[in-house]
């Protein structure tokens, strides 16, 4: 209220406003305000850099590790660190204080413990052998729902217990990208060149079956020839994780929402939605990651829809409110409409050809309710989790201290140093995060379990068959166990 006890917009004067209103804005003044937020932006993103420009990742003490990391008890962590002097034994910031470790070092003592510890305990984490990465994409296209501060947080719990992560942002906001301090100098150096080696592969193929048939090319312009010389690994970067590498963005990504769709009409037969899916899995980044995280795009363009397509695991941030639950429920429908649009059209052909059809297929769909705050919105939590049953994780992510000042500093919770806080307040907020790894773990885990007993499933009937088919063609032969007898 004023001081006359009435609303602020009231009694506002004409000539005051004029006063305080500035002249009339052009095209110029954008450019202005972009070099104004881009100065802050660096200022900002430099807090959380060293002195040559880089990222670096704090240091973890003896009762982190222990709490959080190696499930064992503090004195027979420090009783196997005396025992085994060539294992990492930390640094002391004062004589006789908390030893503290890299990353690095806390990986080497788990991978120690994974070999020498008890059985009973799990060092090590889960992931049957042979099987590929699983590909976990953070969506919706509602902003400000937490989309890419989950997606970050995900990759770094999943860093800290012990996998090995691989980060692509295709967002052409690039936030992603400044959490982990990518530098991304143009379109090249994202998704973009992979995208693009895709569709140049397909036009050199279908370009041979015109030659075949004696018709003229389709020629390949300068972008096309320039993607086909980049693999994945020119585009990934290391990040200050040790264990976490990134595919960054930045604003020129965005030009592939206009370039595809060119790309799609020009040749039909280009399926767009494996493009992402088929380059990871050609230059073998499947076999070298454990998972590899997605962030997309707050919008269903075709970035997204690769993300998605190529998605095992997909995960769908939102907050508390009537607005953000509505507006979810059509993102789904825009999903359903989108992809069974896709369905439809290619079964037609496959249909037609007597080929298999096309299904789109993924372990697990979630969503998770970020930026929760209890007191204020557990009615409605609880009335999304009525309606949305098994879907909707039970975990929420409260918004803490913690989490406020990790995000002003352009870090993630994990990254943040406990003694920055009291110890209670660090708790407290990780351990919303955890709460949601500990969820998404599970998925992970069932997804790997349910793919590894299928692939035993799957050996067993062709030894099955192999057998029978032996037999078969030597009806005479004496089965070996009958032989011994």
């Amino acid at each position: 209220m004023s001081s006359t006890g009435l609303p602020p917009y009231f009694n506002i004067s004409p000539d005051a406003a004029l006063s305080s209103l500035g002249a009339p804005s052009g095209t110029g003044q954008f450019s202005a305000i972009a070099a104004a937020c881009l100065n802050g932006r660096t200022d900002l993103a430099s807090r959380g850099m060293d002195e040559t420009g880089q990222k670096s990742l704090r240091l973890f003490s003896t009762w982190e590790i222990t709490r959080y990391l190696i499930p064992v008890a503090p004195a027979h962590f420090r009783r196997v660190l005396r025992n085994n002097p060539d294992l990492p034994q930390g640094r002391a910031e004062t004589d006789g204080g908390a030893k503290w470790f890299t990353l690095d070092e806390v990986l080497r003592l788990r991978a120690h413990f994974g070999a020498e510890g008890s059985r009973a305990k799990e060092y090590l984490p889960y992931r049957p052998e042979g099987a590929p990465a699983k590909i976990v994409a953070v969506a919706n296209f509602k902003g400000g729902v937490g989309k890419t501060s989950t997606c970050a947080h995900l990759a770094m719990s999943a860093a800290l217990d012990g996998y090995k992560v691989l980060v692509i942002d295709l967002d052409s906001q690039g936030s992603m990208s400044s959490i982990f301090g990518a530098q991304v100098q143009d379109e090249w150096q994202t998704v973009f060149p992979l995208l693009a080696r895709h569709y140049a592969q397909h036009v050199r193929a279908d370009n041979q079956r015109r030659a075949d048939r004696g018709e003229a090319p389709q020629p390949l312009d300068e972008t096309l020839s320039e993607a086909l010389k980049v693999s994945t690994g020119d585009v990934i970067q290391k990040t200050h994780w040790p264990n976490i590498d990134i595919i960054g963005a930045q604003l020129n990504l965005y030009w592939s929402e206009f370039q595809i769709p060119v790309w799609r009409m020009a040749a039909r037969g280009w399926k767009l939605w494996d493009a992402l899916t088929d380059v990871l899995e050609a230059d073998g980044v499947l076999d070298d990651y454990d998972l590899i995280f997605l962030d997309t795009p707050p919008a269903l363009g075709y970035l997204t829809i690769n993300g998605l397509a190529a998605a095992d695991i997909l995960l769908v941030p939102l907050g508390a409110s009537f607005v953000e639950f509505d507006s979810t429920g059509r993102f789904f429908d825009m999903l359903h409409a989108t992809f069974s649009s896709i369905e439809e059209s290619e079964n037609l052909a496959a249909r037609a050809l007597g080929r298999e059809g096309l299904r789109f297929e993924w372990d697990a769909v979630r969503t998770v309710i970020t930026r929760y705050d209890g007191a204020q919105q557990a009615e409605m939590a609880a009335l999304m989790q009525a309606y949305m049953g098994p879907v909707l994780s039970p975990y929420r992510q409260d918004f803490t201290a913690l989490i406020g000042q990790a995000g002003e500093s352009v870090n993630g919770i994990y990254e943040a140093d406990y003694r920055d806080f009291n110890r209670e307040t660090y708790v407290r907020g990780r351990a919303t995060f955890d709460e949601t790894y500990a969820g998404f773990k599970q998925l992970l885990l069932g997804a790997w379990r349910r793919d590894e007993i299928a692939q035993a499933k799957e050996s067993d009937e062709i030894a099955q068959r192999e057998k029978s088919d032996g037999i078969a063609e030597n009806p005479g032969a004496v089965p070996p166990t009958a032989a011994a007898e």
